[in-house]
């Protein structure tokens, strides 16, 4: 409304825009925040802080971009965290603290959390609710714990550049705990691989996109930032945002990559906790099946044999999780399909048994039409075990494999924790790609493609060493000569535990 200045005059009301928060801005919160948490006695380490922070920021983050917001497109709207459990009645009380406020979020505030639920269908109760089943507050000062809410209060998340801003600040600390995380961390998969992976799956807008084993949900955001542009109205923006679909065993990354996606910009992510080969060995109808899988599954490990034995009447009975995820998602996708996914040699190279069977399926029901092989170290410092890149359609059986083998920057005989893979790196693979169709293409130095009738007289090895490379070895490096060494003892290692996963599942 026009109002009247103390001249007389008349002017006219100009909505304040909200301040942006810079980079450095929010870096400097989240320094607070975790020099905070240092002085809590229940806090070890960041495998502790960053839960403990990510659920206090996702209750901020939720209340901000998503009970706000629909509060003020619709009046009507009821909150699905009311008070006296809303951030307003106990997050932005700063007089609330020490031991009563301590008693209020372990007794009441977490408890109810966890116990909200709705029957409607992507009602955000029930997101909450599979969030915090197994979220609890370890800080062990009430004082501590109001200071820290105090700093993430301060964080406003009032444009979109905030959100966006936040997002690249928050990805950067997961990156940071699952540096710190060692061996009893997930394998991060670094962003240039996942960059590359969703842009030469050639994504469009409408189609279902699953990873079905999606930790933090790098692939999920990658995804979403390709399409997010495209879509011309809310109806196709909500669409967007359920086709992003994740599935997640463990309660840290769920938690994690929830938090991820909300900041990203979807208010109700689509992710499910819960046992993914188990989840897609029961959802085995047309209904369920997806576009476009993206994904770097586990693999190493072995799944409990509960969970192996649910495979025996494919006879693909194999605790190796590389093989289950690889049989599962040639399940999972719709006819004319796609998918990229990580596997690492050993997968390729074994021959014989459930590898062989599952590598036969994958080039008899789909089009493996190339495979990106990664020079060693990509993964550092999580393994030094090298991986390949398969991208497959499930249009037929495959005629031909094409192979391009990255090389390693000149000079360089390794990536490493400290000189990552660049998206650079690419560069030359994508130019030889030829685009979604792949017409055009030719053998050079680094690629080259084989017919599906020598792979399958081969006994299904896909391990093959690029042809254009002589094999000289009185001319050859002595460091490469071991890396060929530690590459041999990777795969004989792979079998032998291949062999011992199908011994074991007869016994």
């Amino acid at each position: 409304m026009p109002r009247s200045d103390t001249d007389g005059q008349l002017a006219i009301d100009v909505p304040v825009q909200p301040k942006k928060q810079t980079r450095a801005e929010l870096q400097s919160a989240i320094k607070s925040a975790r020099d905070i948490m240092r002085k809590d006695a229940g806090l070890n380490g960041d495998l502790d802080r960053l839960p403990q922070l990510s659920w206090i920021l996702f209750l901020r983050a939720f209340d901000v971009c998503v009970e706000q917001e629909r509060e003020a497109e619709n009046l009507e709207y009821e909150r699905a965290i009311a008070n006296p459990y809303d951030w307003e009645s106990w997050g932005a009380k700063t007089e609330f603290t020490g031991e009563e406020f301590l008693t209020f979020v372990n007794t009441e505030l977490l408890p109810h959390l966890r116990s909200l639920k709705s029957d409607n269908e992507g009602d955000p109760r029930n997101v909450i609710s599979t969030i915090f089943q197994e979220v609890n507050n370890r800080m062990l000062s009430g004082t501590l714990l109001r200071d820290l809410v105090n700093v993430v209060n301060g964080i406003s998340f009032e444009s979109a550049d905030d959100i966006h801003t936040m997002a690249t600040v928050y990805e950067s600390i997961l990156k940071e705990m699952r540096d710190a995380a060692g061996d009893a961390g997930e394998f991060y998969t670094p962003r240039p691989v996942i960059r590359f992976m969703v842009e030469q799956s050639f994504l469009k807008l409408g189609q279902s996109i699953l990873d079905p084993a999606c930790g933090t949900g790098g692939f999920l955001v990658e995804a979403y930032d390709e399409l997010k542009e495209l879509p011309s109205s809310r109806m196709e923006l909500a669409q967007l945002h359920r086709n992003i679909r994740g599935i997640e065993k463990k309660p840290l990354p769920y938690l994690l990559v929830m938090m991820n996606l909300l900041l990203h910009g979807i208010d109700t992510p689509n992710v499910t906790r819960t046992n993914a080969l188990l989840r897609m060995r029961d959802e085995s109808s047309p209904q369920h099946r997806v576009d476009v899988v993206l994904t770097n599954p586990p693999f190493g490990g072995e799944e409990e044999k509960s969970v192996a034995a649910r495979f025996d009447n494919a006879g693909v009975a194999t605790q190796e999780t590389a093989w289950l995820f690889l049989y599962s998602v040639i399940e999972r996708l719709k006819p004319g399909g796609r998918c990229a996914i990580v596997l690492p040699n050993g997968s390729l190279f074994g021959g014989g048994g459930v590898g062989a069977k599952i590598k036969e399926k994958l080039m008899k029901e789909c089009n493996l039409h190339t495979i990106v092989r990664l020079p060693q170290g990509v993964f550092a410092p999580y393994t030094q075990i090298p991986a390949n890149l398969l991208f497959f359609d499930k249009t037929g059986s495959t005629k031909e494999t094409w192979f391009y083998e990255i090389p390693l920057p000149e000079g360089r005989r390794g990536y490493s924790k400290t000189k990552p893979m660049r998206y650079e790196d690419f560069e030359d693979c994508e130019k030889w790609w030829c685009g979604e169709g792949r017409k055009g293409r030719e053998q050079n130095e680094f690629a080259w493609q084989v017919k599906a009738a020598d792979i399958k007289a081969g006994g299904y090895n896909l391990d093959l060493a690029n042809p254009h490379v002589g094999d000289d070895l009185a001319h050859r490096p002595p460091v490469e000569l071991i890396d060929e060494l530690i590459k041999t003892e990777h795969e004989i290692l792979a079998l032998l535990n291949e062999l011992k996963m199908e011994l074991g599942s007869e016994w």
